[in-house]
């Protein structure tokens, strides 16, 4: 169903005309986090706490990152992303960025008729808290183009939830595909060096340069009592503002965990069945159908050990197993068995022992 609303940004009432009601962010609430709830001794790039949110770390100190309980719960948002320095980076070096990021994929992100003389200019509004007040930068990148805009906001309160609306200009001048592949990402500075912040700030779509990126950005890995928060983060097609903007669509949880399957999910008892080949220590076991199509073949990953059940007896466990086939709808194995004489074609399926799981991503 298309989600259609209007009105006018002068008398307060959003405008907005999507033809999917589904938000274009993802896990905005910070409601799933598969992969982990908390990690600590951070300090690089990648995507291991809460789902579809990942980071751009360098030479900024080490962090903390949590799906906490601690988001503005009075305003709908009970849990946030967020990020406490262990180990402060108190002068910068020129390299030195941090930033978290959400990538859309480029076929989501038609409706801003990027490029064309139609194009739409983008709006995002969060909520954030931080104990370093000051002013921050929210950007967005264009893989396709290899183009950035920025915008600054200011966190005026120390410790203090606070509601921003930040708008960006359309981008006539750009280009954008129409894949699965990476779209626009919508990314939150948290520190950034000089090679970051020495050039005139971008506030109008150009040209990738680091150096127009991040002009003005607080340096919030200063000391180890800072933290940096986000919630209730969302993306809209129209230039608004506080009053104006739509308010946050709220998903299902179910719904909300469904989309986050496409780039990754998990199995602590994975649906693994299959027969013995006829090497006779190893068996070959389907998934079966993913419970939600992946973006991609996914890349599969194993850790701990599992039971195997081979003709009704219980194998040794074993951690050798390996991916043999991968794609969109499904996954097979090979399992090496501690033990031979297995009988070619006899059913066997598998049991998770401890703490052992399945995981398949195909995050962008």
């Amino acid at each position: 169903m298309a989600l259609i609303l209007h009105g006018t940004v002068s008398d307060n009432t959003a405008v907005l005309s999507r033809p999917n009601a589904k938000p274009l962010i993802i896990n905005g609430d910070i409601s799933v986090a598969q992969r982990a709830t908390s990690v600590s001794g951070i300090n690089s790039t990648g995507l291991d706490v809460v789902d579809r949110w990942g980071y751009v770390i360098g030479d900024a100190g080490t962090w903390t990152a949590e799906r906490a309980n601690d988001g503005p719960a009075n305003n709908g948002f009970p849990q946030c992303f967020k990020w406490d320095c262990t180990t402060a980076r108190g002068t910068l070096g020129a390299n030195t960025v941090m930033y978290i990021r959400q990538i859309l994929e480029a076929q989501d992100v038609q409706l801003f008729n990027i490029a064309q003389s139609t194009a739409k200019p983008f709006t995002v509004t969060f909520w954030v808290r931080s104990t370093k007040t000051g002013t921050y930068v929210c950007m967005l990148n264009n893989f396709t183009a290899n183009r950035h805009v920025s915008k600054a906001y200011t966190i005026s309160s120390s410790n203090t939830w606070e509601k921003k609306t930040v708008s960006f200009p359309a981008d006539t001048a750009g280009s954008i595909g129409n894949t699965n592949g990476a779209g626009i990402s919508v990314n939150f500075w948290v520190a950034a060096g000089s090679a970051h912040t020495s050039g005139p700030f971008q506030q109008g779509w150009d040209g990738v340069a680091a150096a127009n990126q991040a002009g003005g950005q607080v340096n919030a890995a200063d000391s180890t009592s800072n933290f940096f928060s986000l919630t209730g983060v969302q993306l809209e097609v129209g230039s608004f503002d506080a009053n104006s903007i739509a308010p946050f669509q709220y998903e299902s949880f179910g719904d909300n965990f469904s989309r986050c399957q496409r780039y990754f999910q998990k199995y602590t008892q994975p649906p693994l069945i299959g027969s013995a080949n006829a090497t006779n220590t190893v068996a070959r076991a389907s998934i079966g159908l993913f419970p939600v199509q992946m973006r991609t073949a996914p890349t599969a990953a194993q850790s701990g050990t599992f039971n195997w059940f081979y003709s009704n007896g219980h194998q040794p466990t074993s951690s050798a197993l390996a991916a043999s086939y991968t794609d969109v709808d499904t996954a097979e194995f090979d399992i090496t068995m501690g033990q031979n004489g297995m009988t070619a074609t006899h059913p066997c399926s598998v049991l998770q022992n401890g703490s052992g799981f399945l995981s398949f991503s195909a995050e962008i």
